[in-house]
């Protein structure tokens, strides 16, 4: 597995006083349920004339989000179910997400905010990010709106082993699907939430277990009064957060209906950058297709669609199939992602070497 040379990410840097064409969805696509060539084949081109923008360090390009999965923890190792239980960062996480910011700083794009969670995996790789962008200066927003769906009495369970009980179609329900709760857990869980201090104020807030349609409901409040408003203002936001917290948002903002959501599952420490318009509706990538590692997004890998499909695929064996037994997490090919990974980023860990896209072509993760 590798990350390709950040080519995608050049029309983020456009110059201030030209317009471009730059596709854009036509706008009845936002509701549409066909498919992703269905989807792709509405597409319409418009000008886009870019002013420059005083709100952001990128005064070139207004309205950029960038989302952001945290590295490896100890529970994705594992191949456990997490929620919101507060597990930490692995060395591999470590790496995962310096490699992140590494490609983040290539891309040269600069953040003027950072939305996060309450969860040590997710603001550890946001200061690690921070780090190797060269912004730790920037401010940092953290809520537990943006807390990973709370999985119920599934947390802390082996994923694979509820799926040998309960059947691939139910657990792929409950964990991807729209309206399908997980079982309930209550405060006699070992890993109950309201456990924990930061949630001391708020304990009738914690979620016995969520759907993602619930998801959305508390990440949509905080989108709405804390997001959204930064980008209207031009300001270029980074989201840290987990897997369903930032499917719901991508969700809402890619329009992509309840049947399709099931579909879209997201990688970690891999960047997804979308460039807006003034409404925050996704304009098209340079390439005015869909990506190719889901087929739903309007935004760029800037790792690499391949990287991203590799990675994808390995986490839909480690947890649906059931004749691998070993953990996919661990063992040859996890140590052959970390030996990858150090390369990357350099023996005293001084930056990419000029090498995202070079000798490390041919590393597989499958």
């Amino acid at each position: 597995m590798m990350f390709s040379r950040i080519t995608a990410t050049l029309h983020l840097k456009a110059a201030p006083t030209r317009s471009l064409l730059i596709a854009v969805r036509n706008s009845s696509q936002s509701t549409a349920c066909g498919s992703p060539a269905l989807n792709a084949s509405l597409q319409q081109e418009q000008p886009i004339a870019l002013r420059k923008n005083e709100n952001s360090l990128n005064e070139d390009t207004p309205y950029n989000l960038c989302f952001l999965r945290h590295g490896q923890s100890t529970w994705n190792r594992d191949n456990r179910f997490i929620g919101w239980t507060d597990t930490p960062l692995t060395d591999d996480g470590v790496l995962e997400a310096r490699v992140a910011g590494q490609i983040l700083a290539e891309s040269g794009l600069l953040f003027d905010e950072v939305h996060t969670s309450l969860l040590r995996r997710s603001i550890r790789t946001t200061n690690l990010v921070l780090m190797e962008t060269g912004q730790e200066y920037i401010p940092v927003h953290k809520s537990w709106r943006l807390n990973e769906r709370n999985y119920g009495d599934l947390v802390g369970k082996n994923k694979k082993e509820v799926v040998m009980k309960y059947g691939v179609d139910k657990v792929k329900s409950w964990r991807r699907g729209w309206d399908d709760p997980p079982p309930p857990m209550d405060s006699s869980h070992p890993y109950w939430p309201g456990k924990d201090p930061r949630y001391k104020l708020m304990l009738d807030q914690i979620p016995p277990g969520e759907s993602l349609k619930m998801t959305v409901e508390r990440a949509g409040k905080y989108w709405d009064e804390a997001i959204a408003p930064s980008l209207k203002e031009g300001k270029t936001v980074l989201v840290v957060g987990h897997e369903n917290n930032l499917r719901s948002m991508i969700k809402r903002l890619e329009g992509i209906c309840d049947e399709r959501i099931i579909n879209l599952s997201l990688p970690r420490a891999v960047p997804l950058a979308y460039r807006l318009d003034e409404n925050l509706k996704p304009l098209g990538r340079s390439d005015g297709k869909m990506d190719e590692a889901t087929g739903f997004l309007r935004a760029d890998w800037l790792g690499g669609d391949d990287a991203v499909k590799a990675i994808l695929d390995r986490d839909h064996k480690q947890v649906y199939d059931t004749k691998i037994k070993h953990n996919l997490e661990k063992g040859t090919k996890s140590r052959a992602w970390r030996n990858w990974t150090e390369a990357t980023l350099g023996a005293n860990g001084s930056g990419l070497n000029g090498n995202v896209n070079g000798s490390k072509r041919g590393m597989k993760l499958d």
